[in-house]
């Protein structure tokens, strides 16, 4: 495993940083490990619109689609 070192830290954002750490049960480093780890398995643009496009790629052009918007609706008045 990796060792990182953070300097320069404003205070307010370690105080925030352990008051999560405390509401999650966890040591201050444990929730910034924690957030470190979360935050690298975000998608880039890049992969996220290449899983996009690989979705999109799977229904049939040729099958119209119906607007979100309406089936939410039509789903709310049920």
């Amino acid at each position: 495993m990796a060792t990182l070192t953070i300097r320069n830290l404003d205070e307010k954002t370690v105080e925030r940083l352990k008051q999560h750490a405390r509401q999650n049960g966890r040591s201050l480093q444990a929730e910034v490990r924690h957030i470190l780890n979360n935050a690298a398995q975000l998608l880039t643009h890049q992969e996220f619109w290449a899983r996009a496009d690989a979705i999109a790629a799977m229904t049939p052009r040729e099958i119209e689609q119906t607007d979100s918007v309406t089936l939410l609706r039509e789903d709310r008045d049920c």
